[in-house]
């Protein structure tokens, strides 16, 4: 019996050693599948709507993603410019099974594999994709600009008719991950820069950008443990 005991204590220990390990390894599974799968699937939308809607730069519309309320303070249904925009470029060209208006207006559509997307309150230039269940990431790390950005949610980048310097990662593309003003140096993605990828920074926007650069595979050397 004692050896029993003493056999199954090991067993125990090893399985709490390895268990996180293991874990972790399937979180990044599923976020790198989700997010390469997205950036796939919003593209590929992108060209669909192109087909039909001419050159994106032409029809691309930075607008306020906040939904009107009557007298009643109830939402007004289709007052929302981003959403009415979303519905007729892109919309049609996503696999989407829901959508949710948020307390501020703005809105979180779901899709088929788990993962979602938000368009941010202030503007159509930027879009938080969460890999998994928002209403989860948000609980545990706060709203999409706050500590989860870079672990559950993820920011990306639309803006292809501004050409300016600054911009000069996103003129003329798709959906890509966040690289507002990004110098072009891979170490900037990670320190020195206002949206670098480390625990400093309010915003850690360049996440995105680096699981990108590396073949959307979470590097050995990534700031964060990922989740969904």
């Amino acid at each position: 019996m004692a050896e029993v005991l003493i056999t199954l204590g090991i067993i125990g220990i090893v399985a709490a050693m390895t268990l996180p390990s293991l874990i972790q390894r399937n979180n990044n599974k599923v976020v790198e599948t989700r997010l390469k799968k997205f950036y796939s699937a919003m593209n590929q939308a992108i060209l669909m709507s192109e087909n039909v809607n001419g050159d994106k730069k032409d029809w691309f519309s930075d607008v306020t993603n906040t939904t009107q309320k009557d007298e009643e303070g109830n939402f007004i249904k289709g007052s929302n410019p981003a959403e009415v925009w979303f519905n007729y470029y892109l919309a049609p060209y996503l696999n989407i099974i829901d959508k949710e208006t948020l307390p501020d207006g703005s809105y979180i559509v779901y899709f088929a594999d788990g993962g979602a997307l938000e368009a941010a309150s202030h503007t159509t230039r930027d879009w938080y994709f969460y890999p998994g269940k928002p209403k989860k990431c948000i609980e545990k790390y706060g709203a999409a600009l706050g500590a989860g950005v870079g672990i559950c949610v993820f920011v990306f980048n639309f803006y292809p008719n501004n050409n300016a310097n600054k911009w000069t990662h996103h003129y003329n593309k798709g959906m890509e991950p966040y690289k507002y003003n990004w110098d072009g140096n891979i170490q900037s993605l990670y320190n020195g820069m206002e949206y670098s990828c480390n625990s400093t920074n309010s915003r850690k926007d360049y996440c995105t950008a680096i699981i990108q650069m590396n073949n959307w595979t979470i590097p050995t050397d990534y700031p964060f443990k990922v989740s969904y």
